[in-house]
């Protein structure tokens, strides 16, 4: 004897909820995505530079940013003081990080510099390899030395 189902089937509502599913991750993508980008702490106006750079590997940044009277400075996304920054720096060089690690130091085109010289030499005096960071200024370097558009 065969049996016979007496409910009507409604499977509509099943077959939309990985749909919703779908959306809701879609939804949590575009929401969490931005933030979980590894940068610097502050937006800054970088100085326009000529030169690329190579890509690293392991990289330390370090941000100067406008503020008064000091420069705000941002050891990633971390604000800290000039002593803290060195703390951080000497830890980091106890624990060997040194012979690998580039520091990318960002200035703000408002910071002077003078005090872009002195976290420069900070950073040098403990070790670690500094790159400064600019951003295009539409002009490379050609193999005579002279800039070229492009």
């Amino acid at each position: 004897m065969k049996l016979e189902m007496t409910l009507p089937e409604r499977p509509g509502f099943l077959h939309a909820v990985p749909l919703f599913n779908l959306f809701a991750l879609l939804l949590l993508l575009f929401v969490l995505g931005p933030s979980m980008l590894v940068q610097s702490g502050m937006m800054v106006d970088l100085p326009p530079s000529r030169f690329q750079m190579e890509r690293y590997e392991n990289t330390l940044v370090v941000t100067l940013g406008p503020g008064e009277p000091l420069p705000r400075l941002h050891f990633g996304r971390d604000i800290v003081t000039m002593a803290e920054l060195e703390s951080r720096l000497e830890k980091l060089k106890d624990d060997g990080a040194t012979s690998k690690s580039v520091v990318l130091l960002q200035t703000d085109a408002g910071t002077s510099v003078g005090v872009e010289r002195q976290i420069s030499e900070l950073i040098l005096s403990k070790g670690f390899h500094l790159a400064l960071v600019g951003k295009d200024a539409g002009v490379t370097p050609t193999a005579n030395g002279q800039p070229s558009e492009k």
